[in-house]
Formats: structure tokens, sequence, C-alpha cells
């Protein structure tokens, strides 16, 4: 049976929460606190402020700067005016320039001018001065170049990179450490260039481009401001930062005319994604396209070139920290579908003798290695480059592979432990313990394509042939297998037949 909650324990209930929402309350002066400690990633040198005036229910800065400058190139940004002003219900809402410049300047002396504008801004701040809420949405924003000098000749150029209704969240919070986490979306980015090298009159490069339904996030974790001394120890005192993109679509058109030679083209792709983590402990990376296309046509080609690609991928995990014990890494390749117009097929094959079916290039691997320096660490990192062994691999697995193109499909997947103290078996190399199974279609049918060719000799396609007979089986019509087995001794065989 439910009970009711008593009138005296509903009502202290309503006074806690109401009491929470009012101290859920954030000023303007800690909202601009909270920009600072975010500015500090830069180094006390690096920021640079005019004035601090509180007037009523805002607070402006005036003045404000970055420099963010290393051994070779000094960027700097002047940020100009913000406004924090106080709506009177908790939150804060934050003001910038509809436009600012920035300087690059490397140690060359050559420089690049660009402007950061937006318009629309919208930027409301809640929370508490611990945990900040920020809600952001903007028509456009946009970062234009101006100008550029190299070897003090300025290049005409026009460059700008536009996003289309942005709109999401940026929050922080402060303890031990500072998290950082956004998530934004833009309906659309778009992308244009115009480049006339001094060089050679009449040589340029343009470029256009759109990307839709793009998609942001990230986490990061930040040393506070005290740490922050040393760059070189970001990781040391605790930086991490997870991050990563999708969009739906993206086309683009070129044309470059380089000493007289003309190159005109279109390239457009599918969704794609990028994923990346990295820690003191270690690094990963993903990358997916799909549906990418590209078509060429110049002077310099003597036939428009067209290349397609269902599915491209690339992904790999790192370990980046000293360890007791075996860290997993991994390699990830993915190549599915590519093809290219009869035109560069008939260079190659002008007799059609081989299958033009589109080629894949899958790859999956995966293993443990043990790191015996921390490579984030400046100290160890050199010490690293005198070592005789920097590390040792434990174990490695052949998830899958597969390789496909005219005619030819090799599969395969295996896996191999290793013992880092047996240095002698495979002189120099730990001995390896583990099987390695390769599965072959089509391999006598593309000798016999090569020798029509004319591009493989008799002679070297029955070698070849006897090679394979040795290390395989016969499983099918034009079929092949091979197993092949390192035992704990060292021992190898193929199919079980000992070949050491």
């Amino acid at each position: 049976m439910t009970k009711s909650i008593p009138l005296r324990s509903a009502a202290s209930a309503i006074a806690l929460l109401c009491a929470t929402t009012a101290n859920a309350d954030v000023s303007a002066a800690e909202v601009w606190a909270d920009w600072q400690e975010s500015l500090a990633i830069y180094g006390t040198e690096g920021v640079s402020i005019g004035t601090e005036t509180m007037s009523g229910d805002t607070l402006t800065v005036s003045d404000l700067s970055l420099i963010i400058e290393d051994d070779m190139t000094k960027v700097t940004a002047e940020m100009g005016v913000l406004t924090f002003t106080e709506l009177g219900d908790g939150t804060v809402s934050v003001a910038m320039p509809t436009s600012y410049p920035i300087l690059i300047e490397n140690a060359d002396g050559n420089t690049i001018k660009m402007t950061t504008s937006q318009s629309g801004l919208k930027m409301i701040v809640s929370g508490t001065a611990a945990q900040m809420n920020y809600a952001v949405s903007a028509d456009q924003y946009a970062i234009k170049i101006d100008e550029i000098t190299e070897d003090g000749m300025p290049i005409k150029a026009d460059i700008r990179v536009v996003v289309n209704n942005l709109a999401g969240s940026y929050a922080t919070s402060t303890g031990d450490l500072r998290e950082i986490t956004y998530d934004m979306t833009a309906a659309s980015v778009d992308m244009l260039a115009d480049i006339a090298p001094p060089e050679t009159a009449g040589d340029y490069v343009t470029l256009s481009g759109k990307i839709e339904g793009l998609a942001t996030t990230a986490e990061m974790t930040l040393p506070l401001a005290d740490d922050m001394e040393d760059p070189e120890d970001l990781f040391k005192n605790g930086f991490a930062m997870t991050a990563g993109y999708t969009y739906q679509k993206g086309a683009y058109i070129f044309d470059v005319n380089s000493e007289g030679e003309q190159t005109a083209g279109s390239a457009s792709t599918g969704t794609g994604s990028l994923a990346v983590e990295m820690s003191g402990q270690n690094m990963s990376y993903d990358s997916n396209v799909t549906n990418a296309a590209i078509s060429l046509q110049g002077a310099s080609l003597p036939f428009p070139v067209e290349i397609s690609i269902a599915e491209y991928g690339f992904g790999i995990d790192v370990p980046l920290a000293k360890s007791d014990e075996p860290a997993d890494f991994g390699l990830r390749l993915n190549l599915t579908d590519f093809a290219v117009n009869d035109m560069i097929w008939m260079m190659a094959d002008p007799t059609n003798t081989i299958p033009h079916d589109p080629a894949t290039i899958l790859l999956d691997l995966s293993g443990k290695a043990k790191l015996f320096f921390d490579l984030l660490d400046s100290e160890q990192a050199e010490a690293m480059e005198d070592a005789e062994m920097p590390a040792e691999v434990n174990a490695l697995t052949l998830n899958n592979l597969q390789l496909k193109a005219a005619g030819v499909d090799v599969s395969g997947n295996g896996a191999f432990t290793f013992d880092n103290t047996d240095m002698v078996t495979f002189e120099g190399y730990p001995r390896p313990t583990g099987d390695l199974t390769l599965n072959v279609k089509g391999a006598n049918a593309l000798i016999d394509n090569l020798i029509k060719m004319g591009i493989l000799p008799e002679d070297q396609a029955m070698f070849g042939r006897m090679m394979m007979g040795s290390f395989t089986q016969v499983t099918g019509d034009d079929e092949l297998t091979s197993k092949i087995e390192i035992n704990d001794q060292g021992n190898i065989s193929a199919n079980g037949q000992k070949i050491q």
C-alpha cells in the first residue's frame, strides 16, 4: 500500500529544492574567473588584460589579448572587449566583439593576418562557481585570412571558413583538476580558398566546399593554472582528452593552374567521423569516411580520372606510459571497394584480361606490449633514444586480413605470443608461439592471366606454383589454405609438415 508523504516532509523537501535552486547562481565576476582559468593554459605571460570594470550588473573586460608562442611561431589574438551581464535569474550573458584580428608570425618573418567574426551569438552561463554550464548559439562563426606574406612578398589570397547555425553546450568544473566538456552542432560549414602565388603570373589555386550536418564533442581534463608552468608536464600533471566529430556529407570543387598546366576536379563523401582519445597512459585514433569519390581532369592527364571508395577507415591504439604489465595496442585499416574508371584500367590491362572488380584491403591487428619509458616525459624520451630495448612485444593477434583485387581473394587470421627471455632461438628476436592461417582464392587464375598479358614468364610462373604447393593445401576449385605454426620449441610447420 502506498503511503502519503506527511505535509511537513513535503514542505521541507520543497524548501530544500528552492534553496538549492537559489544557490545555483553565478555572478559576472565568477564567470570571468572561469574564463581566466581556461585561458591559463596559455600561461600567465600569454594573457593580457587592460581593465576590469563593474557597473551595475555588468562586468566589462577591455583590451583582452592572447599570445601563444614557441621557438618557431607566435600567435597573437586581440579579442578586445568582453561583457558579462547578470540577468537577474542566476544566469550571466556573455557578449564578445563581432570580430577580432589574429596575427601568426614565424621565425622567418612570414606572417598570416586573419579575422574571426560571428553574428547572432548568444552565450548564457548557468550553474555555480564550481560548475558552470554555457548554452551557446550563433547564426554564423567565421574565420577569414586577410593577408599572407612570405619572404616579405604579399600573397594574394581569399581564404575563409564559415560555420552556419551553430548550437550546443559547454561546461566547466574545477576541483583538483579542471574538467571541460562540449557538445556542438552546425547545420553546415562552408569553405573557400582563392590563392594566387606571386612566383608565376597566372598561377592560382581555388577551392570551395561544403560539409553538412557537423557534430563535435570533447571531454578534457586540465591541470590547474598553478601546474601549467611547463607545457611538457601537461600529461604528467593530469591532462587527458577525448574528442571527435561526425558529419553527414561533404562536397568540394577545385581548380589549380601551375606553370600553365591546369587541373580541375571535384570530390564528395558520405558520412564521416573522427574519434581521438589521449592521456598520459595511452592514445587512440579512429577515422572513417563512406562513399568517397574524386574526379580529375587536366592538361597533364591523358583522360579524366575517376576514383571511388565505398568506405575508408584508419585506427590505432598506442600505449604511452611505462608499465609493469603489458598494455593493449592495435592497428586497423579499412579500404572497401576501391575502384577506378575503365580508362585507367585500359592502361594496365588493355585486353581486359583480368577482372576489374573494386579492390578491398582490410587489416585488424591487436596485441600487448610493455614500454620501459614514459613517451610523454621529456627526460625519459631522451633516455629512450639511447636505450637498446625501449619496449617489448608480448602478444600479437591478426584478427582479420582480407585482400581482394584482380580476381584474387586472400583472407587470414592468427595469434602469437612472444617469449622475451629467449632471444636466441630466432637470433635476436623474442621467440614466438602460435599459428597463422591464410586462405587464397583465384591465385592460379591470376597467374594464368599474367602469363597471357606477357607480364609473368612461364618459368617464373612455374616456380611460383611450386612454392605455393609447398606451403598450401588445395581446399577447392582454385582455393588454397596454409596454416603456419610455431611451437614452444621454436619449430615451424606448414599444414602439419615441419619446415624448420
